[in-house]
């Protein structure tokens, strides 16, 4: 599955680093940016990352 975080959207809430930190960071600029584009299709949290965002800044395909 890929990952794209929208810079549009994003308002650097930190929700998708708390719930996975090893696909999601906060960067110098505020926003979140996803360290790892690509991950497994099951991959839960990634999941629960992009529906605990509250701009939906974060996409999977």
């Amino acid at each position: 599955m890929k990952v794209v975080v929208s810079k549009d959207k994003c308002i650097g809430c930190g929700a998708c680093q708390a719930i996975n930190p090893d696909v999601f960071e906060l960067g110098d600029d505020g926003f979140a940016h996803a360290i790892k584009n690509e991950v497994e299709d099951d991959n839960e949290d990634v999941k629960d990352a992009a529906d605990s965002c509250p701009t939906g800044a974060i996409e999977t395909e």
